[in-house]
């Protein structure tokens, strides 16, 4: 190849074909050949025109990868979030502004759970001495039909009213107890007030009388003959005050120092909250004759016991 037909490069001098536009070393931009621009022809010798230098390599654009999109687009996301919640917030407030809101207050009247039976809803024993129930004269067993004039049909919204009616408000409650439909009034008290009652009660410092049976053993069942219930005592533990005064294990208990009784849960609580060392007067209907007898209607006589309690 002749000289002539040659060219140098200004940037790194190597030597290449004339007809070549950029330097195959470099990639810096040759002095073209005047035949191929249409301007005449040059030797190596000529002066060379002076041109701007290109980069030794040529830039190339850099794409973003998926994951850049992911952490914009999360950045993004977080910064509309918090915009939004910076204008939204105060304007919650503003919207709510004196509006309070009240807790809810549930009525109490003294008594454990409510269950639902088929004429109305029962209890089964008064908690709270000198609770509203209690000063009511209601016991465990009563079925409560009516509560401040409204008929009862399910605990559920027995519950609800308790929550609807105003504490200290006097209500009639209507019950039904031994087949007989009885009316009394009762003034609510708050749930403040009811474990207050249950403190005081439980930290008396008179203590629990002991009666001396098995409270597990006892049971609530109907009275033959009689349209009410009592609780039929089962073991009868020696040496206790029942046994000294002569309970006897298959009593039917029906009265305890005046008041009735008719569940199991009942007869406890009024062991509980009798004072130790005090007498009292139970009423019993005792089996007469062997109770294992087939064939026989079973007969029942009314006794009255004075037992004297214990303390535990």
């Amino acid at each position: 190849m002749s000289q002539a037909s040659e060219i140098t490069c200004s940037n790194c001098h190597s030597r290449m074909p004339a007809d070549l536009r950029f330097c195959r070393n470099c990639g810096f931009r040759l002095p073209q050949s005047m035949a191929g621009y249409g301007v005449g022809q040059y030797s190596p010798s000529d002066e060379l025109p002076t041109v701007t230098a290109l980069p030794a390599q040529s830039k190339k654009k850099r794409r973003m990868s998926g994951m850049s999109w992911i952490f914009v687009g999360l950045l993004v996301f977080f910064v509309g979030a918090a915009a939004f919640t910076a204008i939204v917030a105060p304007l919650r407030k503003s919207s709510n502004f004196g509006v309070i809101q009240m807790p809810v207050v549930k009525s109490y009247i003294g008594v454990d759970a409510f269950n639902n039976t088929d004429d109305g809803v029962i209890f089964e024993s008064v908690k709270a001495p000198g609770g509203p129930a209690d000063k009511a004269g209601l016991v465990g067993g009563d079925v409560i039909v009516s509560f401040d004039g409204q008929p009862i049909h399910d605990e559920d919204q027995l519950n609800d009213i308790m929550t609807q009616t105003p504490v200290g408000k006097t209500v009639d409650v209507e019950y039904m107890r031994d087949g007989q439909k009885k009316t009394v009034k009762l003034t609510t008290i708050s749930e403040d007030e009811n474990r207050r009652l249950m403190r005081e009660f439980d930290k008396r410092p008179e203590g629990r009388a002991q009666f001396g049976y098995e409270d597990g053993d006892a049971k609530t069942v109907k009275v033959p003959g009689l349209n009410i219930h009592g609780v039929r005592l089962g073991q009868i533990l020696r040496n206790r005050p029942a046994d000294i005064a002569g309970i006897k294990e298959g009593d039917i208990v029906t009265e305890f120092d005046g008041i009735p009784i008719r569940t199991d849960a009942e007869f406890l609580m009024r062991i509980r909250r009798a004072l130790p060392y005090t007498t009292v007067k139970l009423v019993v209907m005792r089996p007469k004759g062997d109770p294992e007898a087939e064939n026989q209607p079973q007969e029942f006589e009314k006794l009255e016991i004075p037992v004297r309690l214990g303390k535990q």
